[in-house]
This record gives C-alpha cells, structure tokens and sequence, in this order.
C-alpha cells in the first residue's frame, strides 16, 4: 500500500504536466494500474471469513485486475508508443546475439586450449576471458548495426544520409551547391 501511494504521489505531477501523446500514455497506463490495484483491494476484503462462492469470486478478481493491467500496458505501449518499444526490442535483439556469440567464442577458445592444445592452467582459461572481452565493444556495434540496418531502417537510412552528405561536403567548394544538397 505505501509503494503504491508513493508511486501516486510521483505520478500525478508528471500527468499534469503532460500533454498531447504522452497524456494518452500515461491515461491508460494509470487506468490499468488503478483496476489492478482495485481488484487487489476487493480480493483481499472477499478473502477473509467468507463462503465458497465468495472465495470463488475473490480467486477471480486478482486476474481479471491484473489482466486489465496488462491489457492497458499493451495500448499504451503499442498504440501509444509508451517507452519507445522498438528502441528497446533493438537493443534487446542487439545484446542477445553479442551475447550468444561471445558465449560461443568463449567457450570455443577454452575447449581449444584445454582439450585439443592440452593446456590446463588458469593462464588458457584468462586468455580466453580477455579475448572475448577484447572482442565485446567491436562486435556489440558491428551486430548493432545490423540489427537497426534490418529493424530500425529510419534510423539506418537518417544515418546513411547524414554519411553521404558528410563525403560531398568534403569534396565541395561552392557553397551554393552545397546548400542546395543541405536543403
């Protein structure tokens, strides 16, 4: 009950606050958090000296909440845009596969060393540690990079511009033209 209370008090001045598109968020995200916490209330006062069909009822209630909740959350964030979504699933997609390859290079330089080159001290088991570290911030970007190039095209596409623009500017001396490639 407090946290809730607490999160309440740091909601409202940011709903306030609000305008346009991120008031809509915020409306069905409060809404579904407000049903759940609701159903909460009205469960747990069923729950205490009751019958069968009121046990029954105060077994359903907390679902049906949290299920409203839920359904809530996906308008926001779908219809919505809440937490920009498709930066997070990026991201998410991004350090998934760095970390199912590092994983993999790491766990084939320790086989390598131990098994096939017969070297089992800790030195093969560090040097693969290292190498797979030495590898983490190349391979997060190339693998980054492929998954906007794929998933996040505007984002792909603003910065091939902006690259494309950047090697004639370079190569430009009249100004007029490259306003003109500016606008």
């Amino acid at each position: 009950m407090a946290s809730w209370l607490v999160w309440l008090a740091v909601q409202v001045p940011r709903y306030r606050h609000a305008t346009g598109e991120r008031r809509q968020q915020l409306k069905w995200l409060y809404s579904g958090a407000v049903v759940f916490v609701i159903s909460v209330f009205a469960a747990a006062l069923a729950s205490g000296d009751s019958s069968g069909l009121e046990k029954t009822i105060s077994n359903l209630i907390t679902p049906l909440g949290f299920a409203a909740f839920a359904a809530c959350f996906a308008v926001a964030v779908l219809r919505y845009r809440l937490y920009e979504i498709d930066r997070i699933i990026s991201r998410t997609l991004a350090y998934a596969i760095v970390t199912g390859l590092l994983i993999g290079l790491y766990a084939g330089l320790v086989l390598l060393a131990t098994r096939i080159l017969s070297v089992h001290t800790p030195v093969a088991v560090a040097a693969a540690t290292l190498t797979a570290a030495a590898v983490f911030n190349p391979l997060r970007h190339r693998v980054q990079r492929m998954v906007d190039r794929r998933f996040n095209r505007a984002r792909y596409d603003a910065g091939q511009t902006v690259m494309a623009f950047a090697a004639r500017l370079k190569d430009a001396v009249d100004l007029d033209s490259v306003r003109d490639d500016l606008a």
